[in-house]
């Protein structure tokens, strides 16, 4: 144990003397000539100003893009003069993942390319092909169109495929290698949670900090199309509805509610159909941009659920689980250095989900769109067998 530590430490000062500058800035801040620190703080983590950004389809009102689009003679065709494209590549030294006792070298840990912006005045598109995942290629999966105000109000539409979750905290711009658990947990053979699925998105924004958020979705994940060409597994779909309110300029308070029913079967049942019902509240609370202090819990009910390839009738499971997330940005926006704590935990029927852990990340922005970050875990699912789990490595954007 020991000397793995003493490998990786040597591994984490020779590769800070490697690290170079990243020249490039990401597609959107290339568009508008600003600074990544316009939206970001640190990357990929979104700012107030860059969520606003996003939810206008990704143009800023107050700023126009020089020559964006080609002037062809059509009225009617917005055709992009230089299709934006960005790329994140992220890599990792980590010890004892899994309590294995072992080193291991992860770059590229994540190797995407991205691409988003305006189609017309009202329409936009966003998308991410991942080129490497864990040394997987996994190909796409946020992918969508979205049309910003309709009817002249804060009314938009999300068609495609994102995350179920994304109204609440979003995943992939998180500051941790550490997940948000709970969004994940599927129960048993349940193909149904709060990750990656297609379907409809309908926000709704009032004047006075309420936010309205409604989807329909498959309820399968990202499932391949079958031989009929089609997506769904079954002919059910899941709704989701979401509300958030701010109070004041510190707080938001929020709370969502999931219903939905799937098809399953395995070897030795036939098809059956099991509903779930989930709900969940959630809380941020912002200090004058230094802290930022994250709040998630969320409950679940599956009434009718195979546990595995071997159960001979459903059976009733509850999951529920929490996450809580301190965001510590000293110098605000200015911060080179910041720190993040985030504690998970997961309790379920299906006992195989259990999951609880806490994780301490220290970041470092080498370049504005670079960096350096150390991270460590504390797994102690099981009482006795806890052990605890060390990351360096470095995230980048261009």
């Amino acid at each position: 144990m020991k000397k793995g530590f003493l490998i990786l430490f040597v591994y984490i000062f020779f590769f800070i003397l490697a690290i170079e500058d990243a020249w490039s800035i990401p597609a959107f801040a290339r568009k508008y000539n600003m600074s990544c620190q316009t939206c970001h703080s640190p990357i990929p983590r979104l700012k107030s100003y860059g969520n606003d950004f996003a939810g206008s389809g990704f143009r800023l009102s107050d700023k126009e893009a020089p020559r964006y689009f080609l002037e062809t003679g059509d009225e009617i065709l917005s055709l992009i003069r230089d299709l934006p494209l960005a790329v994140r590549f992220d890599g990792f030294l980590s010890f004892n993942f899994a309590n294995k006792e072992q080193l291991d070298l992860g770059v590229p840990y994540i190797l995407k390319i991205l691409s988003g912006g305006e189609i017309s005045d009202k329409l936009s598109y966003y998308f991410y092909f991942y080129l490497s995942e864990r040394g997987e290629l996994v190909g796409v999966e946020d992918c969508y169109l979205m049309y910003n105000n309709l009817f002249g109000t804060d009314f938009d539409i999300y068609f495609g495929q994102f995350q179920v979750s994304d109204p609440l905290f979003k995943r992939e711009l998180r500051l941790s290698l550490e997940d948000y658990q709970i969004y994940k947990v599927k129960p048993g053979l349940s193909k149904m949670n709060y990750a990656y699925d297609r379907g409809f998105m309908f926000t709704y924004g009032f004047d006075w900090g309420t936010d309205l958020i409604f989807e329909v979705v498959n309820g399968c994940g990202l499932t391949q199309a079958d031989a009929s060409k089609l997506f769904d597994i079954d002919k059910h779909k899941t709704f989701i509805g979401r509300i958030s309110q701010d109070i004041g300029e510190m707080f938001r308070i929020g709370g969502i509610v999931l219903s939905g029913q799937e098809d399953m079967s395995n070897q030795v049942s036939g098809t059956i159909t099991n509903g779930v019902f989930s709900w969940g509240a959630d809380m941020t609370f912002h200090l004058d941009d230094v802290f930022e202090l994250n709040l998630q819990y969320i409950q679940r009910k599956d009434d009718n659920l195979l546990l595995t390839d071997q159960s001979p009738n459903g059976a009733n499971v509850e999951t529920k689980g929490a996450m809580a997330e301190l965001i510590f940005t000293p110098n605000r926006d200015q911060s080179r250095w910041y720190a993040v704590s985030l504690l998970n935990w997961v309790e379920s029927d299906d006992t195989r989900l259990n999951y609880k852990t806490a994780t301490l990340h220290l970041g470092y922005l080498l370049r504005r769109n670079l960096r350096l970050v150390l991270e460590g875990t504390y797994n102690f699912t099981n009482a006795n067998s806890a052990f605890g789990l060390f990351s360096v490595g470095f995230v980048s954007a261009f």
